[in-house]
């Protein structure tokens, strides 16, 4: 039978503790800042290993440094303590009059096309609800919608929806973007398999973007050839009027006007038309700040397609 963790063996002290030894390969340091004595802080190390069945912290001469258990411990401290802090947060809205908290994910293309004038009409309807919006990968959102760690997430159709409750928000129609002084810029429309013989530039890894040109190019039977990565869509669009490459964007992202030294090209693939989904876990019952959240993005969406 597997050894379980008695929760009551555990306390907040011990797991900041833990966490400032680790971050400071030092037990000595760890207990000066948790303000603890070496001694008080050694035994409540020794306790939380014999509690978790196995050892934590490599000691040596130089330091410690945790075990591979012991980054699992880490990782699992640090989210307790995320959520604590999320704790206190909402409790501090309600008790200022605040009669609700929604944690919002969502992917850069959401948040740089579609969400802004939408979350200002929401709250300017709903002042007394709070909305905690953070930009992530799509897959980022996703797994956060099914550990909790948000309420709704709006991500791309491409992402694995295991355990999610999704419905469809926007289209997100995807063009090629390249300086006017690159050979493409005199196309109306091109072939992505006739963009893979040119340098890209990218988002960087991870992003659903990138996996979905990367997938599309093996696809095609040749690789994408990534001369420049950045993180967001404003380096992209300035990197390639620079032309240091070539991009695959939303077409919702781009300035209005286009500036004179950039071409968009219509790409002409299938997959250029895809969509944004909205999400939330399923088999778990929502606020009713995250329910009208959720409803009100839906209905704008309705009015407003892309």
């Amino acid at each position: 039978m597997d050894r379980l963790i008695n929760p009551a063996r555990i306390d907040f002290v011990t797991l900041r503790l833990f966490c400032a030894v680790a971050e400071s390969g030092s037990i000595t340091k760890g207990a000066q800042a948790c303000n603890l004595a070496l001694s008080a802080a050694s035994r409540r190390l020794a306790d939380f290993e014999s509690a978790s069945g196995t050892r934590l912290l490599e000691r040596s001469a130089q330091g410690v440094s945790l075990t591979p258990a012991g980054h699992v411990a880490m990782q699992h401290a640090l989210r307790l303590f995320q959520g604590f802090e999320q704790l206190s947060s909402e409790l501090g809205d309600y008790s200022r009059g605040v009669r609700g908290h929604v944690r919002l994910w969502a992917n850069m293309s959401s948040l740089t096309e579609y969400l802004p004038e939408r979350l200002a009409a929401f709250l300017e309807a709903q002042p007394d609800i709070r909305v905690e919006v953070e930009e992530q990968l799509s897959g980022e959102t996703a797994r956060a919608l099914v550990d909790g760690l948000a309420d709704i997430g709006i991500f791309a159709d491409n992402t694995p929806t295991h355990g999610l409750d999704v419905e469809r928000f926007q289209e997100d129609r995807l063009a090629v973007l390249c300086s006017r002084k690159h050979p493409l810029a005199r196309r109306r429309k091109v072939t992505y398999a006739e963009c893979l013989d040119h340098e890209f530039v990218g988002l960087n890894r991870g992003s659903s973007l990138l996996e979905l040109t990367s997938r599309a190019a093996q696809l095609a039977g040749k690789a994408m050839q990534l001369r420049v990565q950045v993180r967001s869509f404003d380096a992209m669009c300035r990197m390639i009027e620079a032309n240091l490459g070539i991009g695959v964007l939303p077409v919702g992202v781009l300035r209005t006007p286009v500036p004179k030294s950039l071409a968009v090209i219509d790409l002409d693939e299938p997959w250029a038309h895809r969509h944004l989904l909205l999400g939330m876990a399923a088999g778990r019952d929502p606020s009713p700040a995250a329910l009208l959240l959720r409803d009100h993005l839906l209905a704008s969406a309705r009015v407003n397609p892309a």
